[in-house]
Order: structure tokens, then C-alpha cells, then sequence
């Protein structure tokens, strides 16, 4: 074992004003969806203090926490508007502090963001009545004392925070009120609080007038800061610069919390402030560098920062002084206890997948996060040691395979294949897609690190698995593409096989979704990327139904400049050939209208049927007195998490 980098930058402890940090690593504010009511009851707790069991030098909570009654989006946020929530407060302050992190809360306004069709069904507010494309509302202009009554909301919300024990808490400008008031795409105001740069910042600063006066040097205060909104017509880096010096000019914050972008439509949300996976890691550093260059305050910054080299980097070349590795935490919560223990290749790796902002606080490969009140972090070992046989080298298996080696069981992993990865090996073929690749490589590493005997090219039948007298095994064999309810499926061709290059993209491509995933617009871009015509049809109302909308967006994105066509709400009845070509014929899925398309290759995306015979032979088998276990596709077509949670839940029982 290589020892811990005794000089490493991101081990560094850092004072943030009275705040003593023991090293630069951070997880900011987001919503997580934990809460109780608004309230951060145990569950949230216990995904917080994980965080900080794992070593961070503090934890951000709150995630658009609402400091008005009129600043919710429907459920989902801390509600910093009432007293209520400060014994919670109290409770998760002690558990963090306990453990050696600090914890801070972001306390917000929505503004236009916000919700009016719930709860008490409050009209939304903004500084002008500009509608979001993202939120649908059409706010109210806020008067005088709207103004008044918001600022007040946030002091007392600050107040409560304080109260609780926490270390500090920051606001958030971007797309919410406080960044509403401040960019001239949202604020077409002529009096005190609109018009030149200093007015529209006028509500901010007076926002942080009252925080100081209500909380003093108690506790430490930031905002987090839009240094530029990226956008013509918008706030730019100029703009962010001088914002930030007015902010310090005036002694109201401890730290600025820099983002880029907008976050009032899905696109800009996903294409210019939280990076997925069309966007390279860490796209906003050199405009964080533009802007550290030119203020004086301690920055945090946090965007697509998914790995310890990236973040390393930029404490080391004076970017930031602490580095934002929110997403990088629900992947591995002991990111830092790696780096202290000198395991840091052993993390495990963020890989920019973005299934935590679908399934909120879900990460694609980790089942522990989140669940924490139900499921460990940590897999204990065995009573008795057995041996293991887990049958299939796809996401299910490998995970299987490395829960059953930790519960210090001896395990055989048989791959029919040459390579590990199953269906994945398929995804990263698509470039938006190449990072997934990370979770086989991940677990491959832990597997030889464990000592597990993996084999591949071996088809292992119900003969070969009883010669190895296994005590338990797991069936994690995958499935085959479902083209059997097709009528005409002779004439069809899987996303499989044009992703493995099995099949050559005709000149004229229609592949048809039936699943809303990534498989069969993924499988669109590459043909594209040949040089052929591509028409796309889903049953489904839109592209990607069942995605992030990070991915959903750029894929959209890409087949407009791309000229892929797209034909929603069409069911594939059948598929015939003639001398002109191949015809697929549909039925509208509401009128039930006939429509047939031509092309010279039809692919279809319909999931998988799966691979289970072995399992049914276990069963059935009297020579076998083990225990078997189903896994996977091999159960039933599902997505990446579903395999890797089912697959650790039922290998740490084993």
C-alpha cells in the first residue's frame, strides 16, 4: 500500500474566516430529496453524516432551502421560513461536528422558480413578470413590500440557521431571486432595483445587509455567485467581477461560491451549469480562474469536478481554495479517507452519468447512497465463508462478484464473453457515453485487488457450475435483444448490432425506441456520425423519456443541429420488405392513424429479453443444494442501478 501524500494540496487545512476547515474538499448545497416535509429528519442526517464520516472538510445542506412561504417548487426542499425546522438543525450540526466536518446551508427565494400550484397556491414573485421556461409560471412583479418582507424572511431564516448550530450559510443567486434581480434577462425594472449593474444588485446587497445585522461574525456568509451567464443579453464576466467587488466593497460575505451559466430552461440547466455527460469534465475553470484573479474573497467553486486529479489541480494552481466534489461524494461518501489512507485508487469513481439528478441522491453505481437507513456503506464479512460461483461478467456480476470477495468468500466470476462489461461495453461506444466505462474498470481493479478468479470466454452450463461444488450463485447473464413481438423482425437489426459494428449503417436509417432510454438515441448519432440519412420514431411522446434531463436535452440538442428526424407517439406494428426497400408501419398512439415510413434499414431499441435458463436449471436441479440468486437483465430489462443495487443488497446477505 502506497503511503497518504503527506504534501498534498487537497489535504491542506484551510481557514475560512473563523471556520477551520481540516482540508479543501467540500460537498455543496443540492436537493437532495432526503427531507421529511421540509424538515432534515434522520434519513437526510445519515446521508449527510456519511459524508463527513468519509473525511470532507465540510458538507452543504439545504439545497434551495426556501425562506418564504412562496419560494417552494412543490416538495423536495429544506423550509428554512419556519422555527420548526431548528431542533433538526440541532440534531444534524452535533452528528457532522462529531465527525469532524463543518456544515453549512444554502438558504434561497426562487422567485420565478417557484411552484404557485401547491400548498397555499401563492402567486410566484420576481423582480419582473418574466415568465421561466423551465418552472411555466408567470410570476408577479414584486412591490416595495414584497421586497421588505423577502429580505426579512432571509435574515430570519439565517437566524435559524445559527440556532441550529451550523457553521454558516450562503445564498444563491444564478437563477433564483436574488441572480433574478441581478440579470437583465430577468429584471426590465426602472426603479431603485433595475436598470444599470449597481440597481439590479441593489436587492442582494441589501439581502446581505440584513443577514450581517441579524447574524453578525457568528457564522460564516457567502453567496453563490454567477461570475457569468454565458449568454448574450446576459450578465457577463465583466458584470460577475464587478458584483463580486460591490459584495466585498461592503464587508457583507465571508466567500464567494462561483457558477457559470443559467438555469432557466432544461438546456441551459444542463449545458451551462450542471455539466453531464455531453460536456467535458470541469468545463468552467478557466472562467472561475478569470474571476478568482480579480477578487480577494476565498472561493469555492463546484462544476463537473468529478476526480481527485482535476481537483487537485485546481487547489494547487491557486484556482480555488476549496473544491466543490458534490457528485464525486455520492459516488464514494470516503472519498478523502482514500486520500488520507493512501488508497486513492481505490475510489470510487463519479462517472459523470447524471442518474443523481433523475433519481435524486441516487448514484448510478453506488446502492448505499441515499439509502443509507437501510443500506450499509461498509459490507461486513461473512459468518462462514463460502464459495461463490457468480455466472455473467456484466454490471450485475461484477458487483456481485466484489460484495461476495469483501464478505470474505471465495468467488469464481465465469464471463462467456472476452471482454467484462456486458451491455455497457455496447454504451460506451456512443463518445457521450465513453466515462460508463469507468464502472467496469472500477470494479475489475477491486476484483483483482480481492483475489477473485475471473474468467472469461467461458460459457458455463448447468455441468461446468456443479464441478465447481459452489455453496451459492449468482446468475447474472444478462439478455438479448427484444425484437421477437415485432411482425417482421427478420427484416430488423438491433441497437446491438449497430453499436458492436456487427451490422453497417445503411444510407437511409430509421431506428425505432421503445424503451425511452439511451441505447437507441445513442445508436442514432453514431449512424449519423457515418454520413446516413437518420429517422428516428418513439412511442413515447418525446426523445428520451426515461433520462436525466441533462441527457435528454443534449441529445435533442444534437439531432436538431444533427438534421435527425423525429416522429413521436408511434407504436411499431410491422416491418416488411420490397423492391424499394424496407417499410415499417406504425399506428398513431392516440388516433390510432396508420402511417408507414421506408428506408433501406430499420433498427429497433425494445430492451432485452432475458437470459435465464441457467437459473431455472439451478432450480430445478437436485445435484445443487445451494443457494441460486437472479440478477440483472437477467431478471428483467431495467438500467444500470437497478442491476447494481439488487446485485449488493442480495450479495451482502450472502
Amino acid at each position: 500500500m502506497t503511503r497518504p501524500q503527506t504534501n498534498d494540496p487537497l489535504l491542506a487545512p484551510f481557514a475560512l474566516g473563523k471556520l477551520n476547515l481540516r482540508n479543501r474538499i467540500v460537498s455543496t448545497s443540492h436537493a437532495s430529496m432526503k427531507d421529511d416535509g421540509g424538515m432534515p429528519g434522520e434519513r437526510y442526517q445519515a446521508y449527510h453524516e456519511e459524508k463527513a464520516r468519509g473525511g470532507l472538510a465540510m458538507t452543504m445542506i439545504g439545497g434551495s432551502a426556501m425562506v418564504s412561504r412562496d419560494s417552494s417548487w412543490g416538495g423536495g426542499q429544506l423550509d428554512m421560513s419556519d422555527d420548526r425546522i431548528v431542533p433538526y438543525l440541532q440534531s444534524l450540526s452535533a452528528r457532522i461536528h462529531a465527525q469532524g466536518a463543518a456544515v453549512m446551508t444554502q438558504i434561497s427565494h426562487l422567485g420565478r422558480r417557484a411552484n404557485a400550484f401547491h400548498g397555499d397556491w401563492r402567486p410566484t414573485i420576481a423582480p419582473s413578470p418574466i415568465r421561466e421556461v423551465r418552472s411555466r409560471g408567470f410570476p408577479r412583479e414584486m412591490d416595495r413590500d414584497d421586497i421588505d418582507r423577502v429580505i426579512s424572511d432571509y435574515a430570519d431564516a439565517a437566524k435559524r440557521a445559527r440556532d441550529g448550530g451550523l457553521d454558516g450559510i450562503e445564498t444563491l443567486c444564478g437563477g433564483h431571486l436574488i441572480g433574478q434581480f441581478m440579470s437583465p434577462l430577468a429584471n426590465r425594472r426602472t426603479d431603485e432595483f433595475g436598470g444599470s449593474l449597481e440597481n439590479r444588485a441593489r436587492f442582494g446587497l441589501m439581502v446581505h445587509e440584513a443577514i450581517r445585522e441579524a447574524v453578525g461574525d457568528s457564522i460564516a456568509i457567502g453567496i453563490r455567485l454567477i461570475i457569468d451567464e454565458g449568454t448574450e443579453g446576459g450578465l457577463s464576466a465583466e458584470d460577475g467581477i464587478a458584483l463580486a467587488r460591490m459584495f466585498e466593497r461592503e464587508g457583507l460575505v465571508d466567500f464567494f461560491d462561483a457558477i457559470y451559466g443559467r438555469m432557466d430552461s432544461d438546456l441551459f440547466l444542463s449545458e451551462d451549469n450542471m455539466p453531464g455527460m455531453f460536456q467535458p469534465d470541469a468545463p468552467y475553470l478557466t472562467s472561475v480562474a478569470r474571476f478568482r484573479a480579480e477578487t480577494t474573497l476565498p472561493l469555492i467553486h463546484a462544476g463537473g469536478i468529478r476526480d481527485t486529479a482535476t481537483a487537485r489541480h485546481a487547489i494547487r494552481e491557486g484556482i480555488v481554495d476549496l473544491v466543490g466534489m458534490t457528485r464525486a461524494h455520492l459516488a464514494d461518501p470516503h472519498l478523502v479517507q482514500h486520500l488520507l489512507d493512501g488508497t486513492e485508487d481505490r475510489i470510487r469513481p463519479c462517472v459523470g452519468a447524471s442518474y443523481c439528478l433523475y433519481k435524486k441522491a441516487t448514484c448510478i453505481h453506488n446502492a448505499a447512497t441515499g439509502n443509507e437507513l437501510s443500506i450499509p456503506h461498509t459490507v461486513p464479512r461473512a459468518d462462514t465463508p463460502g464459495r461463490v460461483v457468480v455466472v455473467g461478467g456484466g454490471i450485475a456480476g461484477l458487483e456481485a462478484a466484489r460484495v461476495c470477495a469483501l464478505r470474505g468468500h471465495d468467488v469464481l466470476l465465469l464471463e462467456a464473453g472476452a471482454q467484462a462489461g456486458g451491455q455497457l461495453g455496447l454504451a460506451t461506444r456512443g463518445l457521450e457515453r465513453a466515462n460508463l466505462i469507468g464502472l467496469v474498470d472500477w470494479r475489475l481493479a477491486e476484483l483483482t485487488r480481492l483475489g477473485v478468479d475471473v474468467r472469461m470466454n467461458c460459457y458455463a452450463g448447468l455441468d461446468d457450475i456443479l464441478a465447481e461444488t459452489p455453496d451459492t450463485v449468482f446468475v447474472a447473464t444478462g439478455g438479448l435483444p427484444d425484437l421477437d413481438g415485432i411482425d417482421g423482425a427478420e427484416f430488423c437489426v438491433s441497437t446491438w448490432d449497430i453499436l458492436s459494428g456487427t451490422a453497417t449503417p445503411a444510407a437511409h436509417v430509421l431506428i425505432h425506441d421503445g424503451t425511452g432510454r439511451a441505447p437507441a438515441p445513442s445508436c442514432a448519432l453514431r449512424v449519423r456520425q457515418t454520413g446516413s440519412k437518420v429517422t428516428f420514431t418513439t412511442s413515447d411522446g418525446m426523445i428520451g423519456q426515461e433520462m436525466p434531463y441533462q441527457d435528454n436535452t443534449g441529445y435533442r440538442k444534437r439531432f436538431a443541429q444533427q438534421g435527425i428526424g423525429v416522429m413521436p407517439d408511434l407504436d411499431l406494428i410491422r416491418v416488411t420488405r420490397d423492391a424499394n426497400g424496407i417499410s415499417a408501419e406504425f399506428a398513431h398512439c392516440f388516433s390510432r392513424e396508420a402511417v408507414t415510413l421506408h428506408a433501406d434499414q430499420i433498427v429497433v431499441e425494445h430492451g432485452t429479453q432475458p437470459l435465464n435458463e441457467l437459473y431455472r436449471d439451478l432450480r430445478s436441479c437436485r445435484a445443487f443444494s445451494g443457494k441460486v440468486h437472479l440478477l440483472g437483465d437477467a431478471a428483467a430489462s431495467r438500467d444500470v442501478h437497478a442491476a447494481v443495487r439488487e446485485a449488493y443488497v442480495t450479495a451482502i446477505s450472502a
